[in-house]
């Protein structure tokens, strides 16, 4: 097994899981443009596109939650599979 850096192991979870379903999706405070403040979310916006990777608030990914979609957001991944 590789040894990754944290937020290298994070950023490969993360595009695993949004190559395998089309419908989730990443939002958070600076994670398109800026690729996240500790860069996890590096490249994402490049490979997904500005629909499924999206600069918000933090409280605009907890509506995402509430409304039964499947984000990743800095709060952790939705519990709604």
């Amino acid at each position: 097994m590789p040894v990754l850096a944290y937020r290298e192991a994070l950023n490969q979870a993360m595009t695993e899981e949004m190559e395998r379903d089309d419908r989730v999706f990443l939002m958070g405070e600076e994670v398109a443009e800026y690729d996240g403040a500790y860069k996890v979310s590096q490249g994402m916006l490049k490979k997904f596109g500005a629909r499924r990777v999206i600069d918000t608030p933090i409280s605009g990914a907890d509506s995402a939650v509430l409304a039964s979609v499947r984000p990743w957001s800095a709060c952790g991944r939705s519990s709604s599979s």
